[in-house]
């Protein structure tokens, strides 16, 4: 076994610490449950003059454990990324890989048609698109001469 200097920055992922301080101080944490949230996935959200798209990394997540909802404005994506059972004559010598439930949720308002949503997932990425409603779209005004 080769010897590997320890790096901090390596070894603490100081952006999910910071996001994980914020959301228990937002009150997206759970006293009552000593395993909340440890994980979420990543989430790049795009919104066109018709649609928005979310694209999020759910690597290694079976598709039936995976939740989609749209209620009153807001999109929420939840789920379990389950941890493969644990076999008792393996040793690990580090783990970082991250199990768990999670929640994430995007208030869009009235803007989105909850009637048109679409939703696939392929290759550990769920891809949400969800159409707007026609007045939330852009209108093009013709500006007149006179």
């Amino acid at each position: 076994m080769a010897l590997v200097r320890w790096n901090p920055r390596q070894a603490f992922n100081v952006n999910r610490e910071i996001d994980n301080l914020v959301n228990r101080f937002w009150g997206d944490w759970n006293p009552g449950n000593s395993t909340s949230q440890s994980w979420y996935p990543s989430v790049d959200v795009e919104e066109t003059d018709d649609k928005f798209v979310f694209t999020a990394e759910m690597p290694g997540m079976d598709r039936d454990d995976i939740q989609v909802s749209l209620h009153d404005g807001v999109l929420k994506i939840e789920g379990e990324k389950k941890q493969a059972s644990e076999k008792k004559e393996k040793s690990f010598y580090r783990s970082e890989r991250t199990y768990g439930r999670f929640s994430r949720s995007f208030r869009l308002g009235s803007k989105v048609d909850a009637e048109k949503v679409d939703a696939s997932y392929k290759d550990g990425v769920l891809t949400l698109t969800v159409a707007k409603v026609e007045a939330a779209k852009p209108k093009q005004i013709e500006v007149k001469v006179s």
